[in-house]
């Protein structure tokens, strides 16, 4: 059965009231540490770098009282994907301008340090940004996001900037990866009600999982388009109306932990890739003398 528990699985988009310190900060300030943080996730280089941001993400974690399982079950939907794309980059990464160390060599199969440390990092970056952009999701409503969005968007609408529009877009996309992730474990089990291959294939055979995957495809599209549609519908009866001229009932005001956030956010971002982080190597050769 789990298989089919997609639902359980997927962090984007879920909130989670737990009313700690972080859930009380104010949504723009979140979004823009969020935006600072994922620049700091992009600029760490060596592993450790990696790791510190990784022990980042697992300390605001704590702060807003999200368990750490439940965390760490977003990542059971691209473990897959990171497995084939760590494999080739294992066999095939090397470094083109240095004599890369040479662990393993079979024909055109080369297996150098350089390539197992950019796995490494790789995995730890993808596993970040997923913690982080859950993170932001499951302490912020979707009504505060799309708030925050627009007023921060606000003073680029004299260059013609949508900022209306660009948070609205952006707050239905997150609130619909759960609804379609809910929608896609439906059509799992419907098809497998009636004799698909949901669950016997294993991820060591790539090739018949997406041939099972294949008539998910449509019936997902369909489904997705109808509740777009609805969406649509709902949105002229209530008469909803967009652009220019449209007033916010909502107010935020910012304390000085919010702009304490904001600062933390930034010195990271800019002080991340001028550290200079050792070598897991001389971590070791260090810890051995």
């Amino acid at each position: 059965m789990a298989e089919f528990e997609l639902l359980r699985n997927v962090t984007v988009g879920q909130y989670i009231p737990t009313e700690s310190v972080v859930h009380r900060l104010d949504p723009r300030a979140k979004l823009l540490a969020t935006l600072l943080l994922s620049a700091a996730i992009m600029s760490a280089q060596p592993i450790l770098a990696c790791l510190f941001m990784l022990a980042v993400m697992l300390g605001i974690a704590a702060l807003a009282r999200i368990p750490p399982g439940y965390l760490l079950s977003g990542l059971k939907p691209v473990i897959g994907f990171l497995f084939f794309v760590s494999i080739f980059q294992l066999l095939f990464n090397t470094r083109p301008d240095a004599n890369p160390r040479v662990l393993f060599e079979w024909q055109f199969i080369h297996i150098t340090q350089f390539g197992i440390q950019t796995v490494i990092t790789n995995v730890i970056r993808v596993a970040c940004f997923i913690f982080l952009v859950s993170l932001l999701t499951m302490t912020t409503k979707t009504t505060q996001l799309a708030h925050a969005i627009e007023m921060l968007l606000h003073p680029f609408r004299r260059f013609g900037v949508p900022a209306h529009e660009l948070a609205l877009i952006v707050t239905i996309a997150l609130r619909f990866v759960p609804t379609l992730a809910e929608e896609l474990e439906t059509v799992m089990k419907a098809q497998a009600s009636r004799g698909g291959e949901f669950g016997t294939s294993r991820w060591t055979r790539p090739d018949k999982m997406a041939r099972a995957r294949l008539p998910l495809i449509v019936p997902l599209f369909v489904s997705a388009f109808r509740r777009a549609e609805d969406l649509v519908l709902a949105m002229e009866a209530r008469g909803y109306v967009g652009g220019a001229g449209r007033t916010s009932f909502v107010q935020y005001k910012a304390t000085p932990l919010d702009y304490a956030v904001v600062v933390a956010a930034g010195v990271l971002a800019v002080a991340l890739p001028r550290i200079p982080w050792p070598a897991v190597s001389q971590l070791l050769n260090l810890f051995s003398t």
